[in-house]
């Protein structure tokens, strides 16, 4: 399935069906008078949040939706039938924005949440509706009114608690793996997640957390370079940044600041967000090394941080104790 996080399209509420002119016509009614019926009102456009879904692939290719137009009015001042309301499922975490003015609709993020974006028409009045001593036999009529026409722009923002960053070829991936079941492809060249990862994690009550693993920023992603920019919108909503880094690179302090520079120039609050620095690929380095690395870090990162080896599965447990602490904040 592919990953579409974002999708414009046009809504078209249903048309409100027309009033019509009628009379009644039966026996033993010597006075009958005007009789015709209004229209139906127009069927409503409504997005509902639906937590089965994880993709807005469905309006890649149905850019232009409708929605049921109102029956015409009936004889004997009957109403006509109202059109059906269009209900359309969505991601939980999209937002409805319209183009034209950039006002936001509605944000869905809990599932079941319900947002009406376009109002059906109303319907026409029939002539029983103009009856007065003046007129006692009116042929007068109205049309229903258009449905509401909105361009809309949709963008899909993971609801995930914890997301995990970091430079390409960082670990991400290998660390959402081994702390749920996702399975997201895993090779040693960067680049290799181009969506976005998504993994329930276990607390220790039993609670499900969610973790998002984004794919790799990399210097410039705020203004479009690379992956990042496409996927920076998915952490917005976390509550905890789990920055991981690469301790086996040429310069891990400078893949540190890179992604703290990328987090201040994209804004939204990132840079405020909590954050766990953790240092995974422990096993490629020797102690040494590392204790050479833990003076200079301990300056440049004024906390603590976390060692790990995702590979080996080292040190995780000291990693998720302190996500755990810092959620419960």
């Amino acid at each position: 399935m592919q990953f579409i996080d974002q999708a414009r399209i046009t809504v078209r509420a249903g048309r409100g069906g027309d009033g019509i002119v009628a009379f009644r016509r039966e026996k033993y009614v010597p006075a009958g008078g005007p009789s015709g019926g209004d229209g139906g009102n127009g069927g409503n456009i409504i997005f509902q949040a639906d937590s089965n879904l994880q993709t807005l692939l469905d309006f890649k290719f149905k850019q232009i939706i409708l929605s049921n137009n109102g029956g015409r009015g009936g004889p004997n001042k009957c109403t006509g039938a109202s059109g059906d309301d269009l209900i359309l499922k969505v991601p939980c975490g999209t937002e409805v924005r319209n183009i034209d003015t950039g006002i936001i609709f509605g944000d869905l993020t809990t599932n079941g949440d319900t947002l009406i974006v376009a109002f059906g028409g109303r319907g026409g009045l029939g002539n029983a509706h103009y009856l007065s001593n003046r007129n006692r036999a009116p042929e007068k009529f109205t049309e229903g009114k258009d449905g509401e026409e909105w361009f809309l722009h949709l963008e899909l923002k993971l609801l995930a608690e914890v997301g995990i960053i970091g430079l390409p070829n960082a670990g991400k991936s290998t660390l959402i793996s081994v702390l749920s079941s996702a399975r997201p492809k895993i090779a040693d060249y960067p680049f290799t997640t181009l969506i976005p990862n998504l993994g329930v994690v276990r607390k220790p009550t039993g609670d499900g957390t969610v973790f998002a693993d984004i794919p790799g920023l990399i210097e410039g992603a705020s203004k479009g370079i690379g992956l990042g920019h496409e996927f920076l919108r998915h952490i917005e909503r976390t509550k905890l940044l789990v920055h991981l880094v690469d301790c086996s690179a040429s310069n891990p302090l400078d893949d540190i600041r890179i992604l703290e520079k990328e987090l201040i120039s994209y804004g939204h609050g990132l840079i405020d967000r909590p954050r766990i620095l953790v240092l995974n690929k422990t096993e490629l380095i020797d102690k040494n090394c590392l204790q050479n690395l833990s003076k200079p870090l301990k300056d440049l990162w004024k906390n603590d941080f976390v060692l790990i080896s995702a590979g080996m599965r080292k040190g995780l447990d000291i990693l998720l104790n302190k996500i755990w602490s810092k959620l419960d904040i």
